[in-house]
């Protein structure tokens, strides 16, 4: 605690040699804390034009490490779709359930997200009386850089549980105010009920607020909004609400989105921003905005990273699902190049999805889309008994890429279904792995994925690794940080 205030304090004193000149790119602390160098009876920004500049900071930083790359990883490595690949031991560490607290991933990720968080707080708290900010614009962006918030906490909430939540900054520091800033330096982990509750209130002024379209579906929009909303609804535990799940989610369907007819459309890159997509991060192909992620999956020049499964394959072939089998695996001879124990060097499988490997790419990525909606449709209405609208509506993803109506005729078999839909429809797009623990089924899937000879299972896990540790470097610095059962 003494060593803490020290701390402080020196900060405290280094402010006074800080020229009060206000900054657009501001450094987060830990826990997504930025000092922003104002008053209460100070603006930190001294136009519309830096509000805006401010904003576009924060969705750049949807470029971020984070998200060209850990955000599959997690999703999909993390599961039965993928095995880590390359030759990241922190990775590996993640594939095999055998993550630690120092693991380098999961302490950067957290660095990623509680950063996008510290910028979004900065853009929502510092917007009342900006020269020549109108009050309809004020709104959009509040709703906006809410949503990003949210998006962003419902990452950590998910990966972690209980983690920090900050929503303020710190606008000065005085030797007076230090027992007041501690807490907000250094804050505990908050009960996953209350970071979810700060989602939910962050989502619904979002969807108050935020545009219902934008110029491309890399911004926050009210369809966007109501997509997290659904998704969050199904996935807390404390929250769990499928009559507000069908709610949000027949307000995505009704809000002017349509499933492309021709599924590899979403992939081929014929039609990028389309009727289908819902949140699309979007790259142009620059040195600032190129995306480099998609040469981490797929390339001969290096063993990348998302390698498919065989489990995965085998469930395409199981299905007889050709076109979603295409569309998301490529196979290609790497012989001489490396090996493998899980794939002959011959017919070596790469994910597909993400096709332009110029570099910098121009290749987006999907994040959210009407499919995906439509799927946690089906399982809200199966949840309430609803199986002939379930059914409806997976028959209609699965018409798309050719494929009969689902035999699936009660609930239990229909929960099934669902998952087997989304897992084949949804492949490499960072849910499957979410998607298991929020049915509860994590755990038993996961410990009966087989070796590759069958004679026995490829993992061994615990309701302990359904959760990660918080990264030892924060809690070496924030003695209000507990650890993670099992860690």
């Amino acid at each position: 605690m003494k060593n803490i205030f020290n701390i402080l304090i020196i900060i405290a004193l280094t402010s006074l040699f800080v020229s009060c000149e206000k900054f657009l790119d501001l450094k987060p602390l830990s826990e997504g804390v930025a000092i922003t160098n104002t008053t209460a009876d100070s603006a930190l920004y001294a136009d519309a034009s830096e509000v805006e500049a401010a904003l576009g900071g924060v969705y750049d930083d949807f470029r971020n490490e984070y998200y060209e790359l850990d955000y599959f990883v997690n999703g999909d490595a993390q599961s039965d779709d993928a095995y880590a690949g390359a030759d990241n031991p922190a990775n590996f560490q993640i594939d095999d359930y055998a993550i630690d607290a120092t693991n380098l991933n999961i302490n950067r990720d957290w660095a990623y997200l509680y950063s996008m968080i510290g910028k979004a707080n900065t853009v929502i708290n510092n917007l009342e009386g900006v020269p020549g900010l109108s009050e309809d614009r004020k709104n959009e962006i509040k709703g906006e850089a809410s949503f990003i918030r949210a998006f962003n906490y419902f990452q950590l909430v998910q990966l972690w549980g209980d983690v920090p939540l900050q929503l303020t900054e710190i606008k000065t520091i005085s030797a007076e105010l230090l027992p007041e800033l501690y807490l907000i330096m250094f804050p505990p982990r908050a009960l996953a009920k209350d970071v979810y509750e700060q989602i939910i209130k962050d989502l619904e002024l979002a969807v108050q607020y935020a545009p219902v379209s934008a110029p491309h579906k890399g911004y926050a929009t009210k369809g966007a909004a109501n997509a997290m909303l659904a998704k969050v609804y199904a996935t807390s535990t404390d929250y769990r609400d499928w009559s507000k799940v069908l709610t949000y989610c027949d307000a995505v369907i009704s809000g002017g989105y349509s499933l492309l007819e021709n599924y590899d459309q979403l992939w081929d890159n014929s039609v990028e921003n389309s009727s289908e997509s819902i949140f699309e991060i979007n790259y142009e192909g620059t040195p600032s905005s190129g995306n480099w992620g998609v040469n981490m999956f797929r390339g001969l020049d290096w063993k990348k990273f998302n390698i498919p499964s065989n489990d995965l394959v085998a469930a395409f072939d199981a299905e007889g699902d050709v076109i979603r089998k295409n569309a998301s695996i490529i196979w290609q001879d790497v012989s001489g190049k490396w090996n493998d124990p899980n794939w002959p060097q011959t017919n070596y499988p790469f994910l597909n999805k993400w096709r332009d490997l110029s570099q910098p790419s121009p290749q987006n990525y999907i994040f959210i889309r009407l499919a995906d909606i439509m799927l946690l449709k089906a399982e809200a209405l199966n949840e309430t008994g609803d199986v002939s609208g379930a059914k409806a509506l997976v028959d209609q993803i699965r018409s798309r890429v050719n494929l009969p109506g689902t035999p699936a005729n009660n609930q239990a078999d229909m929960r099934l279904a669902i998952e087997k839909e989304r897992r084949l429809e949804l492949a490499f797009e960072g849910h499957r792995w979410f998607d298991l623990k929020r049915t509860g089924r994590a755990v038993e899937v996961m410990n009966k994925v087989p070796t590759l000879n069958g004679a026995g299972y490829r993992y061994n896990i615990n309701p302990n690794r359904l959760l990660w540790p918080i990264p030892q470097a924060e809690l070496d610095k924030n003695v209000n940080l507990t650890q993670n059962p099992g860690y």
